[in-house]
């Protein structure tokens, strides 16, 4: 399967990462009132990088530092945001006007996601539990419960960093019975879907859940 990533067909409007290594590394920068910003280090915490990397479709931050993309063009905004990190969008976020400005030459802050994930949990308590989607050509799909097993749903929890598969249930309400979708097949010791054998399914009647322990150790 080819995949398109989510921010390469649907691009966000208001947050870009620019002069980085990829699409998902770079110097932040947000649009406000038809004008693109830089954003300031001091400004910039984990919670606010989770959704910028959530809303590029560029997985969980890496690294959160300044000065190593160069300072850009764009002026420093004057918002602070301060992000739970679980918003989908950067400008959902709540805002605060600085006190002072404090922002000087090469204190804009860079971020680097870990990339896109193509696969997610949705409809339960947390991003780690939920009815498991693929993103593919644009668009999110359900994954058939057929010849589903905990080794599948092992490979799902590696990959969005929750640790080890806790149950696999099969989604009795809920799903598109005409919708199409795929069907995953892993040994278990890989560490992203993409690595395993994904077929089309052309009808879905039962989508697949996935239970993961939590947030792994490492991104604690």
């Amino acid at each position: 399967l080819t995949f398109c990533s989510l921010s390469a067909c649907i691009l966000s409007d208001s947050v870009r990462l620019v002069d980085g290594a990829g699409r998902c590394s770079g110097r932040v920068e947000v649009k406000s009132h038809q004008s693109w910003t830089s954003v300031c280090e001091a400004d910039f915490d984990r919670q606010d990088a989770e959704v910028v990397c959530r809303e590029l479709d560029c997985g969980t931050p890496l690294t959160l530092q300044g000065a190593l993309y160069g300072e850009g063009k764009h002026p420093f905004g004057t918002n602070q945001f301060q992000c739970k990190g679980s918003e989908n969008r950067l400008l959902t976020c709540s805002t605060s006007d600085k006190e002072e400005y404090t922002c000087t030459s090469g204190s804009a802050v860079e971020l680097t996601c870990s990339g896109p994930d193509h696969v997610r949990l949705v409809g339960g308590s947390g991003r780690c539990a939920g009815m498991l989607e693929m993103f593919h050509s644009g668009e999110w799909r359900g994954v058939t419960a057929d010849r589903w097993s905990m080794r599948d749903a092992a490979v799902v929890c590696r990959q969005l960093g929750c640790g080890s598969a806790v149950k696999s249930p099969m989604i009795v309400s809920g799903g598109d019975e005409t919708g199409w979708g795929f069907h995953i097949a892993c040994f278990g010791s890989e560490s992203t879907v993409k690595e395993c054998t994904i077929l089309y399914s052309s009808k879905i009647r039962f989508p697949v859940g996935v239970v993961c322990s939590g947030i792994s150790k490492n991104e604690k």
